[in-house]
């Protein structure tokens, strides 16, 4: 029989151990000593009579069983922060502060008319951001370290609660000198495709850039990828192929200043769908929808 329960404070400690499978940083993520945490998960493992982490001098790793038991404590502690953030909720809501993860081929078109309008309508709420790649954000979502994400659909959402905002249509973008581009609107043609260039792994965009060119891969260009927006501009200014921009990147201005043009594809044009996603069992539900509406304003 167990001579305690576990709690949610070592449970913790387990966690963020798991993620970094290094003890400093695992207490740096807990914000407490790397002493503390490691009685922390040994008085755990006494509690629950298993090995849980398996360590040496040089590497560290979860047991088959801690694996388990890792899985098990993420569903329990998102279930004590729903928890908390019930309460909060039901105490006022539009208070206090929520956590988005923004995808980078949005943030910087989209985060500074939104962070503008929520200020205005809605000063006790803070708005904490995190940017970074859908996979990563929808992890972060799983493990309750964001509250909403903005991503870009078609992305597997399976289980979120998920609202839908605005179609963001792809426009091509080549120098003005580009022969390829010199009618008002272009038809993507596999020459067109030929010479696209894209974001490197992991990038959803990337993803939608295949899916309208109906391909796979692109050949030519697999060992040319730009790490982001900016950089794929810079590397269309400098003739190394042509691209696809969302819609409001192409609106935001981003190609000021440089000798590049863009057209839009001809109907029905390509595009990618932005959209906020929750947890389903988000406590959170009132400022998911000022959200949802502050942004289709």
């Amino acid at each position: 029989m167990m001579a305690s329960l576990p709690t949610i404070k070592q449970l913790r400690y387990l966690l963020a151990l798991s993620k970094t499978l290094n003890f400093t940083k695992a207490a740096e993520m807990c914000f407490v000593g790397q002493s503390t945490l490691s009685a922390g998960l040994k008085e755990l493992e006494d509690a629950l009579g298993v090995q849980l982490v398996e360590r040496d001098k040089h590497s560290v790793s979860m047991t088959p069983i801690g694996k388990g038991v890792v899985d098990r404590a993420l569903q329990l502690i998102a279930q004590v922060d729903d928890l908390v953030e019930f309460v909060e909720s039901a105490a006022g809501t539009m208070l206090g502060s929520i956590k988005l993860g923004v995808i980078p081929t949005i943030a910087p078109f989209l985060l500074p008319s939104l962070l503008s309008k929520m200020r205005e309508r809605y000063p006790d709420l803070k708005v904490i951001l995190r940017e970074d790649l859908s996979d990563k954000l929808i992890d972060k979502l799983n493990r309750h370290e964001l509250d909403f994400a903005l991503i870009a659909l078609p992305y597997d959402t399976t289980g979120f609660l998920v609202k839908e905002l605005f179609d963001d249509e792809f426009w091509l973008i080549g120098n003005q000198n580009d022969p390829d581009l010199k009618n008002k609107e272009i038809q993507l043609s596999h020459k067109l495709t030929d010479r696209l260039l894209l974001l490197e792994e992991g990038h959803c965009l990337r993803d939608h850039t295949l899916k309208a060119c109906k391909k796979s891969a692109l050949t030519d260009h697999e060992s040319i990828e730009a790490t982001s927006l900016l950089t794929l501009v810079q590397m269309v200014e400098s003739d190394l192929g042509i691209a696809l921009l969302p819609e409001m990147a192409v609106k935001s201005g981003l190609l000021k200043q440089t000798k590049l043009i863009a057209r839009p594809l001809t109907a029905p044009a390509p595009k990618r769908i932005i959209a906020l996603v929750a947890r389903l069992s988000t406590a959170r539900i009132e400022e998911f929808n000022a959200l949802v509406s502050v942004i289709k304003s």
